[in-house]
C-alpha cells in the first residue's frame, strides 16, 4: 500500500492521462464484444459531443488543480480533517476510509443535490440527454458542473483532510468506475447484482439513466453502492426495461448538438412525469 500511496502522491500527468484515453478505449472494445443494447447511431458521431465535454472537464480540473494541492498540503501540515482525528490506523484502512469519504462528499453529495435543486438540474441535464448511454457519456458534463463537483471535491479535501496521494488515488478510481458503469456492456445479471452489493454496477447506474421519475432520482453513487443503501436512494429496474434520456429534453438531434448542450442549463425548468404519468397515457 506504501508503495501506491507513494505512486499517487507524485503521479505524472501523462499517466492520469493515460488512465482517461486507456479506460476509453478498452470499454469502448468492450462494448463491441459484449454490448447490452444493440444501438443503431453511428458511434464515431455519437461520441463527438461526449468527448468535447469530456476535454472541457480536464481542462477546468487541471486549471484548479492547484486549489486542490493547496489544500490537501495545508490539511496535511496542520493535521486537520476527519480522517487525521481518528485514532491510528493501518494505512489500507486510512486509505481506503478517505477514497470512501471522498466518495460520499466528491460523488454520491453533490450529484443527489443536482437532482434536488432545480438550478443544479438545469445543468446537471447535459449528462442525462444522452440517448445512447455509452462509455464515452461518462465525463458528459456541462462546464459548470465540472466546476460544481470540482468545488464539492475541494469541500471533501479540506473536511475529510485527505492527502494529495488519496485524492488523486480517489479521482482515477472514479475516473476508471465511471467509465464502467456508463459502457454498453452486458455482465452476467447474477455478477452484477452480486457486485451492486458493495460497488457501483453497470446496470444499477444504468437505472439513474431512465428517462422518467422516480429512477431517474436514484442510484447516485460513483464507486461504492453503500451510500443509496444507507440513504434509501437505490433503485432497481430490469435492464430491459430502461430507456435513456430525459423525458423534458426528447429531442435526440438536438441532445446530440454542442451548441444545443450548451445552452440547456439556460432553458427555463421543465417540470419531469413520473412513471404513473406514463403509465396514465
Amino acid at each position: 500500500m506504501e508503495a501506491i500511496i507513494d505512486y499517487f502522491e507524485t503521479i505524472p500527468s501523462l499517466h492520469r492521462s493515460l488512465i482517461l484515453v486507456g479506460g476509453i478505449t478498452l470499454f469502448w472494445l468492450l462494448e463491441g464484444i459484449l454490448p447490452l443494447f444493440k444501438f443503431t447511431y453511428k458511434k464515431w458521431t455519437h461520441a463527438i459531443p461526449n468527448m468535447f465535454f469530456t476535454l472541457t472537464t480536464v481542462i477546468i480540473n487541471f486549471g484548479l488543480a492547484f486549489l486542490l494541492l493547496k489544500t490537501a498540503d495545508w490539511v496535511k501540515i496542520n493535521d486537520f480533517g476527519i480522517i487525521n482525528w481518528l485514532p491510528e490506523m493501518s494505512l489500507w484502512l486510512y486509505a481506503l476510509l478517505g477514497v470512501m469519504l471522498l466518495d460520499f462528499v466528491g460523488a454520491y453529495l453533490p450529484h443527489y443535490v443536482e437532482h434536488r435543486v432545480k438550478l443544479l438540474w438545469r445543468v446537471h441535464l447535459v449528462h442525462h440527454t444522452d440517448h445512447n448511454v455509452d462509455t464515452t457519456t461518462a465525463n458528459r458534463h456541462h462546464p459548470l458542473e465540472s466546476v460544481i463537483r470540482f468545488t464539492f471535491t475541494l469541500f471533501g479535501v479540506f473536511i475529510i483532510g485527505t492527502p494529495i496521494a488519496l485524492v488523486f488515488l480517489y479521482q482515477s478510481m472514479s475516473l476508471v468506475a465511471t467509465q464502467f458503469t456508463h459502457a454498453n456492456i452486458k455482465m452476467p445479471k447474477k455478477l452484477d447484482k452480486l457486485m451492486s452489493y458493495v460497488l457501483v454496477s453497470p446496470d444499477m447506474h444504468k437505472v439513474h439513466h431512465h428517462y422518467v421519475l422516480p429512477y431517474t432520482d436514484s442510484n447516485y453513487g460513483n464507486i461504492f453502492s453503500i451510500w443509496d443503501r444507507l440513504f434509501g436512494t437505490f433503485m432497481v429496474l430490469d435492464r430491459e426495461k430502461i430507456i435513456y434520456g430525459v423525458d423534458t429534453f426528447p429531442d435526440e438531434i438536438a441532445n446530440g448538438n454542442i451548441k444545443a448542450l450548451l445552452k440547456q442549463p439556460f432553458h427555463k425548468y421543465r417540470k419531469p412525469t413520473t412513471i404513473d404519468d406514463v403509465k396514465s397515457t
